[in-house]
């Protein structure tokens, strides 16, 4: 039967099947009689070798397209690598001053993420690229391939900025008066912050794609810079802590201490984006969004790292405490956003609640308050430990108000700064047509960065009364030789910051009443918007003819 079929029923076959006869670089040969496949002249050997000789630059073209599609990733990986790591230890050597060493780190970061992203991922960090074997996005095969060519990047960094650097060299070690656990404990932490970042702004799927990815994951190292770079150098990646930690030649031992540290931040990173985002896992997610407990979970969770990052600033003497607080509350914002709203203070979300438009249930509210309490208390416990181990372990840090300021201005001073914080998240996060998609979390940010900084000479600038309880839970378990701080102080900041939640949602009510007149509906809410504009129009004439 098989010999009866015409050859126009046979199915077509493509060069690389084997077809001698395809017409892409060869010549169609009439069929013979009898129409089977047998019976069709053959090209002889050297008939074969012309063929290829007169088509030799298609095929080597074809060939070097193949080697370039698969190497292209690893060499962008090298090269993004390689940047960051020199980068790295040009800053670290050189009398650069100390608030911008972390910028200039986080920004190469960021451009390289954005340039190779599109080619390999953008990695540029092996406990990245370990996390995504944890998470089912790469073979473990390809996690040594990608660590080839990453750590190969590193250390031909590590040559080249010793040569520009010399005699100068960057060591990988405990920051004195710190020691080897707390420095390799801030490496797993921020090397764990980085790597949940990654996964939640370029990795899954209902957070994909945006135009943030970059400057989140950037920005991690911003914020675990000041954190633990008096700690432990943050280095947040074993490219950056093997090369030059060995290439220092000086104690090389703690290059693999660090090394180790930040792996098993990438699997603890895992396991968290397990837990918070369990629809990338193939388990069904409500119609309405990840159910309460999740949402809480991730509340408590971005509350923790905010929390954490101002004790760590404050312990370790940074002088960009409020810069770096805001880039970890930037990260966190872009990574949770879609999971819980982002929320990671009781203030902010008691100013959804008032606002209304059922943004948040009452017993939501509660429940995301009680998570970012707890979020922060367990910040504090943290901080204290690193506290108990500082160079002012003796000292008391109090959430008093600064020299020459009292409580009352103290309290004036973070109910302005948290009203503006809670109005800027209404008008961005919660109307109906978000018109700052890809910059929430910057501009969310930028509204701490400016009130930390423009009151914290006068309250402190927490903004926040999970950081506030998280300070107090610090100063509680160290309270240092000045002892505990006024208990009254902490209520009088905590109770003004959320006065100032509540401030927020009546100024929104006030500047964004169209918000609400179109969930009226009907023809009310026709009526009320075109009367409004037509006030205006007219006000305008006035003002116009005056």
């Amino acid at each position: 039967m098989a010999a009866a079929e015409s050859p126009l029923e046979a199915p077509e076959r493509g060069l690389l099947e084997g077809q001698a006869d395809a017409t892409y670089g060869s010549t169609p040969i009439p069929e013979a009689q009898g129409g089977q496949s047998g019976d069709a002249p053959r090209l002889s050997p050297e008939e074969v070798l012309n063929e290829v000789m007169r088509n030799a630059d298609e095929y080597a073209k074809i060939l070097l397209n193949a080697f370039l599609k698969g190497v292209a990733p690893l060499l962008a990986e090298a090269l993004g690598t390689f940047a960051l790591v020199f980068t790295v230890g040009c800053v670290v050597t050189s009398p650069t001053p100390s608030p911008w060493s972390a910028t200039s780190i986080a920004s190469v970061l960021m451009v390289m993420v954005y340039a190779t992203g599109p080619i390999s991922g953008g990695h540029l960090n092996p406990a990245v690229t370990f996390a995504m074997a944890l998470v089912g996005k790469k073979s473990f095969g390809g996690v040594m391939i990608y660590w080839l060519f990453q750590f190969m990047g590193a250390f031909m960094a590590a040559a080249v900025y010793k040569m520009v650097c010399a005699p100068h060299l960057a060591v990988v070690a405990p920051v004195p008066p710190f020691s080897a656990g707390y420095a390799a404990g801030g490496e797993m932490l921020y090397t764990a912050m980085l790597v949940f970042v990654v996964l939640c702004c370029a990795v899954a799927k209902k957070n994909t794609p945006n135009q943030f990815y970059g400057l989140a994951i950037g920005f991690v190292v911003l914020a675990g810079g000041h954190a633990v770079g008096r700690i432990s150098g943050a280095a947040l990646n074993p490219a950056v802590s093997v090369a030059l930690g060995l290439g220092s030649g000086k104690d090389p031992h703690w290059a693999l201490v660090w090394f180790a540290a930040e792996l098993f931040g990438a699997a603890l990173a895992a396991g968290v984006y397990r837990i918070l985002r369990p629809e990338e896992f193939g388990k069904s997610e409500a119609s309405n969004g990840p159910d309460l407990k999740t949402r809480c979970l991730a509340e408590a969770f971005g509350t923790f790292m905010l929390v954490v990052t101002v004790g760590l600033n404050i312990v370790s003497g940074s002088r960009a405490t409020g810069y770096s607080a805001a880039a970890a509350l930037m990260c966190m914002i872009y990574s949770l956003g879609s999971v819980s709203g982002a929320h990671f203070n009781p203030a902010v979300t008691l100013a959804v609640l008032a606002g209304g438009r059922e943004r948040i249930s009452r017993r939501d509210a509660g429940a995301y308050i009680v998570a970012q309490v707890v979020g922060g208390l367990l910040a504090g416990l943290v901080y204290a430990a690193y506290h108990l181990g500082s160079a002012v372990a003796d000292k008391s840090i109090k959430l008093v108000p600064g020299r020459e300021f009292d409580l009352a201005q103290a309290s004036i001073a973070e109910l302005i700064t948290t009203m503006f914080l809670g109005y800027v998240v209404l008008c961005i996060a919660t109307v109906r047509e978000p018109y700052a998609k890809d910059l929430f979390g910057l501009v969310v940010a930028s509204a701490v960065t400016g009130g930390s900084f423009a009151v914290g000479s006068v309250s402190g600038g927490e903004l926040n009364p999970s950081v506030t309880l998280g300070l107090m839970m610090g100063n509680v378990v160290n309270p240092g030789k000045g002892g505990i701080g006024p208990v009254g102080s902490w209520l009088a900041l905590i109770f003004s910051e959320l006065a100032g939640g509540l401030l927020a949602a009546g100024l929104f009510r006030l500047t964004h009443r169209k918000e609400f007149l179109e969930e009226a509906g009907g023809d009310d809410k026709d009526d009320g918007t075109k009367g409004l504009e037509k006030d205006a129009t007219e006000e305008t004439k006035d003002v116009e003819a005056a």
